[in-house]
């Protein structure tokens, strides 16, 4: 599927960039890895989602990062 519209790039791409550059934490960097940079940014959740399928959920997040105790409350809830 496309990611982004702007520098036409897909989710294929991204998992590519993801597996063969060694710490890449943000989408900007994702971007870079492609050679390209944001324009409009509304790729920017896709590209951090498939980062989070990647790279698994915030389970090794410190207790005090808010991102944990959201995930720790979604696992919970399922």
């Amino acid at each position: 599927m496309i990611v982004c519209s702007c520098n036409v790039f897909s989710d294929h791409q991204v998992r590519d960039a993801l597996a063969t550059s060694s710490g890449v934490r943000s989408p900007g960097e994702v971007y870079r890895c492609l050679g390209c940079s944001p324009q409009c940014g509304r790729c920017a959740r896709t590209i951090r989602a498939i980062m989070d399928q990647v790279h698994g959920s915030c389970a090794a997040c410190p207790a005090e990062c808010p991102a944990a105790s959201l995930t720790a409350k979604l696992i919970a809830a399922e």
